[in-house]
């Protein structure tokens, strides 16, 4: 036990509330663009399967290397009541298809998902999230879909058409996946993979709850189950290392994944959002395996000891003094966790002090991210909201099912709600951020179930900015792991966090006043590169050096 703490700790080097709002004008336009024709199909039973409640992912990544970034939208499926053996979820309708929309030059989409080979999701499958990373170093980012069924892995052939290598990979897993990202867990220049499941469940065995009111039932209901960590072998194919990892060791209820290394050891470390129980936090102990240590480091449970409904996850630095913090989204009568990273692999519970108390105690939040939104230097809070329960307002009437998203800006590590744009109340799940339009203001994608996703697009101002993107050559090709510093923020390079989603691999940053900035990065191969007083306001590509 002592030896665990040691590795945890020490490494290796409502808008609803209109009146509260702090900004008169909202930060974004809510839009539909042309072209993006797509309805999130959940496909709500008086059966109250769980799995009904839990989609659907969105992915900002540019498929065919154009400058402009593409959406990918998963599906759910059509859910049968009651359902019957086997389970089918009609994914060959076109109704229930995961769909690739790709960004014309007006801003409008174009829907490409047959051409791009990703319309055959699967009639076993009903969809839930997303991931995108270049596993094979090829220069054209690829997608994994994670669903309840089998898990598949599309490779980007780079002409504008993908392939499923599931079964060539060794990634289908099996029972109900959630969030995955990709991230190298052990420096070799080579994405891995992990994959979060929520519990061993199937529809024979759902019940509902609630006596009268019938109800989705909590997860406690039902069996624990373990996570998923794939290896990259570079020749073309995974191992599963879970359990030799470690990773199997602890059973959880598993949604939103985040990578971030918080002990500044140089190694990526995993925080794992689980539902109704401690949140786990995977040390990286540097020889292939994990130690979990949430219970030790101060991210497992609520600043009163308790568990919490953790739903997304965020692991990036709030409060620009450099070590990435966690960001976890609950359900209503919690409210959302916000460890700081003390240093040392210790964090202290900051949700109250921060103000995110009185922000968040009666909402349900699932995708989120922590991005500067109005590039005054501070990394602001977005969420998409929503109850769990479609009929809570039934129940408990000081609740509601649909909420408008929370945007809360961020005034020197304090947060205070802003309006979002967003008027009409919406079940909100996924949410991913990008520069849409490449106007250096940070726009982001929200989907909605039984509804249409909402893009959110920045209404922009004066303040000045910084995009990087990454090129690794001995570290992977997308940089992932690295830590950039610009003009007093960092930002720990990653597409993953949020709920079910996958964000654009650039990172942004706001300079407020300042016209030019130092760009400082460390490589996960360990070089560091310094580059001085570049120029704000553009999109700057820093390619890794061969040597140190």
């Amino acid at each position: 036990m002592k030896h665990h703490a040691a590795a945890c700790r020490f490494g290796r080097r409502d808008f609803f509330r209109l009146a509260t709002a702090t900004a008169v004008t909202p930060i974004f336009d809510a839009r539909s663009p042309r072209g993006l024709d797509f309805t999130l199909q959940n496909s709500p039973t008086s059966q109250k399967y769980l799995i009904e409640t839990m989609p659907g992912g969105v992915a900002l990544f540019d498929y065919n290397n154009d400058g402009l970034l593409d959406i990918f939208l998963v599906n759910g499926g059509r859910v049968a009541d009651p359902m019957t053996r086997p389970e089918a979820f009609y994914r060959e309708d076109p109704r229930y298809w995961n769909r690739l929309f790709r960004q014309n030059k007006d801003g409008s989409f174009t829907d490409v998902t047959a051409a791009a080979g990703l319309q055959h999701a699967g009639a076993g499958n009903y969809g839930m999230g997303v991931a995108v990373g270049d596993y094979d170093n090829d220069g054209h980012p690829d997608l994994f879909v994670t669903s309840y069924g089998r898990n598949i892995l599309y490779h980007n052939n780079g002409d504008g058409t993908f392939t499923d290598v599931t079964a060539k990979t060794g990634v289908g897993g099996g029972g109900w996946s959630v969030s995955a990202g990709f991230f190298d867990f052990n420096n070799d220049g080579l994405l891995d993979l992990f994959v979060t499941r929520y519990m061993d469940w199937d529809t024979r065995r759902s019940k509902t709850c609630g006596g009268a009111w019938r109800t989705y039932c909590p997860p406690a209901e039902f069996p624990a189950t373990t996570n998923l960590l794939y290896r990259n072998r570079g020749d073309g194919t995974f191992e599963d290392v879970s359990e030799k990892a470690g990773i199997t060791a602890k059973r959880g209820r598993a949604l939103g994944v985040a990578f971030a290394d918080y002990d500044g050891d140089g190694l990526t470390d995993i925080f794992v959002a689980n539902d109704g129980m401690e949140q786990f936090l995977f040390h990286n102990n540097g020889n292939g395996t994990f130690t979990e240590c949430g219970l030790d480091a101060g991210t497992a449970l609520s600043a009163d000891g308790k568990p919490l409904s953790g739903m997304g996850a965020v692991f990036q630095d709030y409060d620009n003094d450099g070590l990435p913090d966690v960001l976890v989204t609950v359900l209503p009568r919690e409210i959302y966790g916000l460890y700081h990273n003390d240093g040392k692999g210790l964090f202290t519970s900051r949700s109250l002090e921060t103000g995110l108390g009185a922000l968040t105690s009666g909402s349900a939040g699932w995708g989120a991210g922590l991005e500067d939104l109005d590039n005054d230097g501070w990394k602001d809070l977005l969420v998409a909201q929503s109850h769990v329960l479609d009929n809570v307002e039934a129940i408990d009437h000081s609740l509601h099912y649909r909420e408008l998203p929370l945007l809360a800006l961020n005034h020197n590590g304090r947060f205070e709600r802003a309006a979002s744009g967003v008027a009409i109340p919406l079940a909100g799940r996924g949410l991913a951020f990008g520069d849409l339009n490449n106007d250096g203001w940070l726009d982001a994608v929200m989907t909605v179930l039984g509804g249409p996703p909402v893009v959110l697009m920045n209404r922009g101002g004066s303040e000045h900015w910084l995009s990087v993107t990454l090129r690794g050559t001995k570290s992977n090709r997308d940089g992932f792991g690295a830590r950039v510093s610009v003009a007093g923020q960092t930002r720990f390079a990653t597409a993953s966090g949020s709920y079910v989603s996958s964000n654009d691999k650039r990172l942004h940053f706001g300079l407020g006043s300042q016209t030019a900035a130092n760009v400082q990065v460390l490589w996960p191969s360990g070089i560091q590169q310094t580059i001085s007083n570049v120029r704000a306001d553009q999109f700057l590509e820093i390619t890794e050096p061969e040597q140190r």
